[in-house]
């Protein structure tokens, strides 16, 4: 038997309540694609975008990576942005971090030679550029708690800066910046910090 033979097992047992309680799901599933919703989220296995935000399978077109970034050479993450505004023609994209992110605590120390210090150089980046604010909060926890905030900020100015989201803004759609906490599966809306960021780097 395979060491994997449950996840297949739990496969089945799902794909089989699903088709009890929503006859037809898959068909229907299977017809068509048509996400309101764009989630750009970390990695982090526990922050999964379906299940912290209650929507079924078809519903969130999601792309994931080490941080939520989005960067203007990353071709992975543009090509989802372009396709799910140009063809799925989402309503929202929703760049969502998570507090106690990784990719984030790593940014604020020396770099260790790892591939992912390539990767989170960007995170440094917006570390260099608020370092006063950050640098005047009493911790290191309060430090990365508000440069994951930062972060999610900074990445939905990107958001808005593609060619393919200002295109898509004609007809309406929006960009959100949210965090997710992992103590209490809550999650937040950073408005405020969005707004604050687009200020500060407009200037």
């Amino acid at each position: 038997m395979s060491e994997l033979q449950h996840l297949l097992n739990n496969n089945d047992a799902w794909a089989k309540k699903m088709e009890r309680e929503r006859p037809g799901f898959f068909h229907a599933l299977e017809a068509q694609q048509r996400p309101k919703y764009l989630w750009i989220g970390c990695s982090d296995s526990r922050v999964p975008a379906n299940e912290i935000t209650g929507l079924m399978p078809g519903e969130v077109f999601v792309h994931r990576n080490v941080a939520n970034l989005v960067i203007h050479s990353d071709v992975n993450c543009l090509a989802v942005l372009d396709f799910a505004l140009r063809v799925l023609k989402v309503e929202h994209v929703i760049v969502c971090g998570h507090y106690g992110c990784g990719g984030v605590q790593a940014a604020l120390e020396p770099s260790a030679g790892r591939m992912v210090d390539h990767w989170i150089r960007h995170v440094r980046d917006i570390a260099k550029f608020y370092r006063d604010e950050l640098e005047s909060l009493p911790n290191d926890a309060e430090r990365n708690r508000r440069l994951c905030e930062l972060n999610v900020a900074v990445q939905v100015t990107h958001v808005r800066e593609s060619p393919s989201f200002q295109e898509a803004s004609s007809r309406g759609v929006k960009v959100h910046g949210w965090i997710y906490g992992l103590s209490n599966g809550r999650l937040k809306d950073l408005q405020p910090t969005v707004d604050a960021v687009r200020a500060h780097l407009d200037m």
